[in-house]
């Protein structure tokens, strides 16, 4: 029999693996949503199953020639087959750098993290969460060294990598020193503008969190999320999850504000519907998947502060607003609604940040996590190093640590290297809107008709289509003409919220 094709033999053994992520996917959304606490550690021990299992899959030593040998010969392949052996090729890397034991203890220390951090956060208790915390530590410590080995980059570098594939600290440092600049005075002069002006008027509760679901719903399917392929449940961090045809997106829910769980839906929904447009053909490769967390975030930031807060979509949905919730008068306006929407505040908590102060929360956390993984910082004093850079950054002090250095639960799931991508979405998505509204002016008109059609057609064939077929870099030069940069963004910040 002749010799199977080594493209074809990679793409089969690549299909395996993504179809046991999948199956691990919908175990970590049943962890976060509806899973009995004491059923956690035999889930962990699922979970870093699943892992080993890809693990030893990705680092078979037939794999290397498979890939030479597909390489070799990669000018007979398509383009996006090209593409699809570059991805092989770098997740080769990554899952090859790491042993097998680092890979299950990592999953299991993550795991068991995550249960403590449940019960440790509204207690305020750091002290209960340390220990745990410093064993994540220690080991994504492990983690990045081995990566930096293999990348021949800062261990920090290597952790980045994984979620922004191609980033460089360089680049982040350039465009965060940038915001750095930038924040401090504009944030100031906004705050200054909304107290000449007064607060908005008060949206009355307490809404009940039926209706704040079916109004989550509702915009849901207007923005285009398929029902038939996916659903909407609770966690403790809103998150999306699943698959690209089994999509799996939480909020979390607060009576008295139903702006908090609305806004973090329609969030989930941008990352959801970005899987879901992600090219069929391509399916559980590598080359099919998402072209990292940044572009991910710009996805979700796009739909959310981009669209969602804007004049048009409020004017479209304040009257289901008022209907869902029984209310109406002057506080139940699309104006009002978009000053709540746009409100600005030097808060503490993360998820609940507007976009102005947000990228502050970033770089801070950036930072930290930075020094952590460098040695500089120790899980012993990270309280005291958030209340200082929060405080320098932010200009908010947590009062304890419910609030301050427990309340994300990237750290505690072994995330490092994460946050950056939060800032980068948040730029991308700016540069990205702005890109699809000048090239085709019926996109704000549709929108404020509850008709998102056209602005899904620009995404599809800018975004979604490309998946991980070009770089970062150059999906955004192809879409927009440059690469990611901060004009956009504070163009778009200047135009909200001092000009409108």
């Amino acid at each position: 029999m002749p010799a199977p094709d080594p493209y074809l033999a990679l793409e089969a053994r690549f299909r395996r693996m993504a179809l046991v992520d999948e199956a691990r996917a919908l175990l970590g959304w049943d962890w976060a949503t509806m899973m009995p606490a004491g059923s956690a550690g035999a889930r962990a021990e699922q979970m870093a199953e699943l892992d080993l299992i890809v693990h030893a899959r990705a680092t078979d030593p037939e794999l290397a020639d498979l890939l030479a040998a597909a390489e070799d010969s990669a000018d007979r392949l398509e383009f996006w087959q090209r593409a699809n052996l570059v991805e092989m090729r770098r997740l080769w890397r990554h899952a090859g750098a790491v042993p097998a034991d680092l890979v299950a203890a990592l999953t299991k220390a993550a795991s068991a993290c995550e249960m403590i951090w449940r019960e440790a956060r509204p207690a305020n208790d750091f002290a209960r969460l340390r220990p745990s915390l410093a064993r994540v530590l220690t080991l994504i410590r492990e983690v990045a060294a081995a990566k930096a080995a293999v990348f021949d980059c800062a261990p920090y570098e290597a952790l980045l990598d994984y979620y922004e594939p191609g980033g460089r600290i360089a680049q982040i440092d350039a465009l965060f020193d940038d915001l750095a600049g930038f924040l401090p005075d504009f944030t100031q002069r906004v705050l200054d503008r909304q107290a000449l002006r007064g607060p908005p008027l008060p949206l009355d509760g307490p809404f009940p969190l039926d209706r704040q679901r079916a109004l989550g719903t509702r915009l849901m399917a207007a923005i285009g999320f398929p029902f038939d392929h996916g659903r909407l449940d609770e966690s403790h961090h809103p998150f999306s999850g699943g698959t690209p045809e089994d999509l799996r997106i939480t909020t979390r829910y607060e009576r008295g504000d139903f702006t908090l769980a609305l806004m973090a839906t329609l969030h989930e929904t941008g990352h959801a519907l970005y899987e879901h447009g992600l090219p069929k053909r391509w399916r559980r490769q590598p080359v099919g998947a998402a072209r990292g967390m940044s572009l991910h975030e710009s996805q979700s930031l796009l739909i959310e502060m981009q669209v969602c807060r804007g004049r048009e979509f409020l004017g479209f949905a304040a009257p289901l607003i008022r209907t869902t919730f029984c209310r109406d008068g002057p506080a139940w306006t699309a104006d009002n609604l978009a000053r709540h929407a746009r409100r600005v505040r030097r808060g503490l908590i993360r998820v609940e940040a507007d976009e102005v102060t947000y990228p502050a929360h970033v770089i801070q956390r950036t930072r930290l996590e930075r020094a952590m993984i460098a040695g500089r910082l120790e899980v012993a004093d990270l309280p005291t190093a958030w209340r200082e850079t929060m405080a320098e950054l932010v200009g908010a002090t947590p009062a304890d640590d419910r609030d301050g250095c427990m309340q994300d639960i990237h750290w505690i799931g072994a995330d490092f290297g994460y946050f950056p991508t939060y800032t980068l979405g948040a730029l991308a998505a700016a540069q990205l809107f702005a890109a699809a509204a000048e090239s085709d002016a019926a996109i704000l008109a549709a929108i404020a008709t509850g008709d998102f059609s056209p602005l899904f057609a620009w995404l599809a064939a800018n975004v979604h289509g490309h998946a991980s077929s070009l770089s970062g870099e150059q999906l955004m030069t192809a879409a927009t003409g440059r690469r990611l940069d901060t004009k956009a963004f504070k163009a778009h910040l200047r135009a909200r919220y001092l000009e409108d």
